[in-house]
């Protein structure tokens, strides 16, 4: 695909969540399909008619086997918040019928314990997961989304 086809692509709709837990620590994991380090928080499309809180939830639990039960929703972002993807990968995801991400990015905060996170889900995601703390999500995940999640921590900050 050329940079000119790439750019008229539309962004693919996907809802991200801040997993946090009592010591204010973030999920992250392990991407499963990355060699490199790829370290990123649960994320994931929003299906059609699917409201952005019933998909982040349910990307949850897809991703880490963690069940709406065991987090309270504490913030939405107010806005979407794009990014794209290295034009070498576009190609490769979705079918090439999207340039990237708009996000719209909840924070949950986890009631449960360590032992209550799976990640060998029916279609896992991770092969690794840890707690971070929020001064270090930024610098552990992919470049290309780096910008998203420093706008994410700064409009959740008040609650970390």
């Amino acid at each position: 695909m050329t940079p000119e086809e790439i750019a008229r692509l539309p962004y693919r709709p996907c809802v991200g969540v801040m997993l946090v837990n009592a010591d204010n620590e973030v999920f992250v994991g392990q991407r499963i399909d990355s060699e490199e380090p790829a370290w990123q928080m649960p994320q994931g499309g929003v299906d059609k008619g699917e409201a952005p809180r019933d998909a982040a939830l349910r990307e949850l639990w897809e991703e880490t086997g963690v069940p709406a039960d065991l987090v309270t929703v504490e913030a939405e972002s107010d806005e979407w918040y794009p990014y794209e993807l290295p034009h070498h990968i576009v190609p490769r995801i979705w079918k090439g019928r999207y340039k990237g991400q708009e996000q719209k990015w909840f924070l949950l905060r986890f009631h449960g314990s360590d032992e209550q996170v799976n990640i060998r889900t029916e279609h896992p995601e991770f092969s690794t997961w840890r707690w971070l703390a929020p001064d270090e999500v930024v610098s552990q995940i992919v470049p290309f989304k780096r910008s998203v999640y420093e706008k994410v921590l700064a409009g959740f900050r008040d609650h970390l």
